[in-house]
């Protein structure tokens, strides 16, 4: 029984270690889920990190420069550019190194923009082109009027694409996929958002099939006169 007992304490000893190495386990996998998701937070004090270095190390060389002249302007140009090649190597897998509000501004305006152009060009294709009511052979007037005032209004900010193959295409051939998810997601939610909305206006109590018919003007004209005479 003495035998048992000492058993009983040995076997309850190997479990208490055990069941520390299983705890540090738990915390060091808890350690590398929160190393993996970083929350919003940690990514904006990368941010403030790598933009104060930037702005420390650049405006430190124009301000060198300008006092002792040693530097020159190549050199200033090869600080920032240093400086912002090795922050994108300290942070840039934590918050996408932008270190520049503009940047991500940019990014959100791009994506509004490409909403907004994507639903009124869409808006006015559901008006002009699947409902007989509008006047069929200026369809391609009024698509190709939204497509100008779109590129005069958004052209110079995001470059109006408008269409997802117009942006995925070149991108595929130049191998440049920075921000392409901008000109994906704007265009496919203004799209699709731009004909629910004039679906939702189209009131009427003809069935969906008589509307989307296709219509001439000239031949309702020519009817017209023809009855007239």
């Amino acid at each position: 029984m003495a035998g048992g007992g000492d058993n009983s304490q040995t076997n309850g000893g190997s479990q208490e270690p055990r069941a520390m190495e299983e705890g540090r386990k738990d915390d060091y996998d808890q350690g590398c889920g929160l190393a993996i998701s970083l929350p919003f937070v940690q990514k904006i004090i990368a941010e403030i990190f790598g933009t104060y270095f930037l702005i420390f190390a650049g405006c430190g060389a124009v301000t060198i420069n300008k006092s002792k002249g040693q530097i020159t302007f190549p050199g200033v140009a090869i600080v920032w550019g240093l400086t912002v090649m090795v922050m994108v190597y300290s942070v840039g897998h934590i918050s996408g190194a932008h270190f520049n509000p503009a940047v991500t501004f940019a990014f959100a305006t791009s994506l509004v923009l490409e909403f907004i152009i994507t639903f009124y060009l869409m808006f006015v294709i559901s008006g002009v082109s699947t409902d007989n009511r509008a006047i069929g052979e200026l369809a391609g007037l009024a698509v190709g009027a939204t497509i100008l005032l779109n590129v005069l209004i958004a052209g110079p900010v995001s470059g109006a694409s408008m269409n997802p193959a117009r942006t995925v295409g070149p991108a595929l051939i130049g191998s440049e996929y920075r921000s392409i998810w901008v000109y994906v997601v704007g265009p496919v939610a203004g799209a699709v958002a731009g004909a629910w909305a004039y679906n939702l206006i189209r009131f009427t109590n003809k069935p969906l099939r008589e509307l989307t018919k296709s219509t001439s003007f000239l031949r309702s004209m020519s009817r017209m006169n023809s009855v007239s005479v």
